[in-house]
């Protein structure tokens, strides 16, 4: 009997994946990450916690330990607090300093899900490793969930061929409203819990109190594209993404601006009043750190710019230094520099990499950074 170590997180859809797995025929035992210290890692400002007699990653293990009694299943644990810190939350730092808009799930699938949990499961003896990921595997290739609007596979992107051998995604096939329909089967405590949302393993934060942990504001103008008048101060570009239009908080202007744009040097955020305005339009972009997860190359397929996007036929030309030149003729809103821009041939996801630099008509947009 192969046995399989599940990624038990306290929530709901990797409670299903183990039952699941259980059912298919394996051996099940489950692996509690915890990856975030907030006494350590000086989590104070922002955190709504701090009050609570347990803080929210331990109310996750004593669920996730509920739920695998419920199971019959063994429960370890492991910390991943260092690493988590070393490789996704300085990542997530050194991105936002940079004016950029970093995707810290991306890279904690990257250097811990699937690279520190998938060592710590193979020293419990394990055959394949599993999680409550939408995404398929088949035939070697990372494709696309039956439920369109939960799939996942945008966030599994930067894995390599050999990080996704001897994986096993139990909730490819089945759709959320199922997920809860077994966990209700199986009296769960998991099965009506709330999906987690926020920063990676970290949780619900005020984002803005939050990164004054880390990072001082650094206050500055805000100025109308189209005019190139200040209508406002920001208090620091790491708050702001391309495209956004709610929650901007910008002093001395109460009017619905979009942010277009940054230029980090001279500390300046770019707005426009115009809701369709073509500042947000591009054309192109060059993708860096690229990973390929098969042997497809191809030469047109399509990309997503940011999770839950609609895809977008694109070109690819393939650069030097593991960089690529991706042309969407037909224009895009709000492609973001450091987000990631994964490709799809049909339903396969091939793999992905971080955009650097947007264009529009070969041109590098003058605003973005």
């Amino acid at each position: 009997m192969s046995k399989v170590i599940v990624g038990i997180s306290g929530g709901v859809d990797s409670s299903v994946a183990a039952i699941l797995l259980m059912k298919q025929g394996y051996e099940v035992e489950g692996l509690f990450m915890r990856n975030w210290d907030s006494t350590i890692n000086n989590d104070y400002l922002g955190n709504p916690n701090l009050n609570n007699n347990i803080c929210p990653q331990e109310q996750d293990y004593n669920d996730a330990l509920e739920v695998c009694n419920k199971l019959g299943i063994k429960l370890h644990r492991i910390d991943f607090v260092k690493e988590y810190w070393d490789n996704v939350f300085e990542y997530f730092l050194s991105e936002l300093k940079k004016g950029r808009t970093p995707n810290p799930d991306i890279m904690c699938n990257k250097y811990i899900k699937f690279d520190c949990f998938k060592e710590e499961a193979e020293k419990l003896g394990a055959d394949y490793i599993a999680t409550g990921h939408y995404a398929k595997m088949e035939d070697g290739y990372l494709k696309k969930a039956k439920d369109s609007n939960k799939d996942q596979t945008y966030f599994l992107c930067e894995l390599s061929h050999d990080q996704l051998s001897n994986v096993l995604f139990p909730l490819g096939d089945i759709d959320k409203s199922e997920v809860r329909r077994i966990a209700e089967e199986y009296d769960l405590i998991t099965a009506h819990k709330k999906d987690s949302t926020g920063i990676c393993f970290i949780g619900e934060r005020n984002f803005k109190q939050f990164l004054t942990n880390y990072l001082p504001n650094q206050p500055g103008d805000v100025i109308d594209i189209d005019t190139n008048k200040k209508v406002g101060e920001h208090t620091g570009l790491m708050y702001y993404t391309i495209g956004q239009r709610k929650g901007l908080d910008i002093g001395g202007n109460k009017d619905r601006l979009f942010v277009v744009g940054k230029n980090l040097e001279k500390n300046v955020l770019y707005v426009s009043f115009k809701e369709d305005n073509d500042y947000l339009i591009s054309t192109s972009c060059i993708v860096e750190e690229v990973n390929f997860n098969c042997e497809l190359r191809p030469t047109k397929c399509t990309a997503k710019f940011r999770y839950r996007a609609e895809e977008h036929p694109v070109t690819i030309e393939y650069l030097d230094n593991n960089e690529l030149l991706v042309r969407y003729e037909e224009g895009v809103k709000a492609v973001t520099p450091g987000q990631a821009c994964v490709l799809y041939l049909d339903d396969k996801c091939i793999g992905g990499g971080l955009i650097k630099e947007v264009r529009k008509n070969d041109k590098k947009l003058w605003y973005l950074l």
